[in-house]
């Protein structure tokens, strides 16, 4: 197999992919650190694929603070389009194919009905419009390239809503949680795996892809998952959205529908609970 050069290594989908690629002796995958691995430095990225000469990207870094976004439009701009745009033109010179990791929070969320690929995108937040505007900027210079739009991704690497949840829920009694956002919570290392199947198999399906565990949650319900799994005593109160205010806006509803990714791969995908159950195994 023609080597793998992996961008966002340190990160939590990053650290994902080094476990499953492990676990299936794929030897021919690199992490390079982020020091070498620059997105915004194009000579540095020009060494990376002389040293490695790449048949295979995937492009894991991003800038994912979405309320910090919406005082930082720049930087956010600078890693989440120029970043891609840089790795996009790599390939291009390369002959490398690139997988570039989205967001479903480039949807507005008010349209309550498992969103396709070919559904309008129209982002409210700074964080979704970069990550749309990178999913463009890949898609105009790089035929052979994959966007797989994910969301409420959690492992148990990094930061992430499942960590946090038990960490809190470990030293309060009570914990606030929206109740009237829903969507599909994300086993990173479900999303590695598919991930790591499209470049084993050699896949050319090139385009865009949904890839979230199956199911429909809201975080609220999501939490008290988290809490009963864990033997978490803690209780959860809903609230609205518009009594959690925060910088950015979120999507109220955000549930994507996979049908193209389990219908082009054959795969079936793992039920959100399931998932979380192993997660939370492994942390425990």
């Amino acid at each position: 197999m023609k080597n793998i050069l992996v961008f966002g290594a340190s990160g939590q989908l990053g650290q994902c992919i080094k476990n499953v690629a492990a676990l299936k002796e794929i030897t021919s995958i690199h992490f390079p650190p982020e020091s070498e691995a620059n997105i915004l430095n194009p000579d540095g990225l020009e060494k990376l694929f002389e040293q490695y000469k790449p048949g295979w990207v995937i492009n894991c870094a991003a800038y994912t603070a979405v309320d910090k976004a919406e005082d930082e439009f720049e930087l956010a701009e600078k890693i989440n389009k120029t970043g891609a745009e840089n790795l996009a033109t790599s390939c291009k010179s390369w002959g490398a194919v690139l997988i570039h990791v989205s967001t479903d929070f480039v949807f507005r969320g008010d349209v309550a009905r498992p969103l396709k690929e070919d559904d309008e995108a129209n982002p409210i937040s700074v964080y979704g419009q970069t990550k749309l505007d990178g999913e463009k900027a890949v898609a105009a210079l790089l035929k052979e390239h994959f966007v797989i739009r994910t969301g409420w991704l959690y492992s148990e690497y990094a930061n992430n809503f499942v960590k946090t949840m038990l960490k809190l829920g470990s030293e309060r009694d009570e914990l606030k949680i929206i109740a009237d956002q829903v969507g599909t919570p994300t086993y990173a290392i479900d999303l590695a795996t598919f991930i790591l199947l499209i470049i084993t198999n050699q896949s050319k399906a090139y385009g865009t892809y949904h890839y979230s565990n199956e199911g429909v949650t809201s975080w609220f319900d999501f939490a008290r998952a988290i809490f009963d799994i864990s033997a978490t005593k803690v209780k959860a109160i809903p609230v609205r959205t518009d009594e959690y205010i925060t910088k950015a806006v979120r999507p109220g509803y955000s549930v994507m529908d996979k049908s193209k990714a389990k219908q082009t791969f054959n795969i079936e995908i793992p039920y959100w609970r399931d998932s979380l159950v192993k997660c939370i195994g492994k942390l425990q």
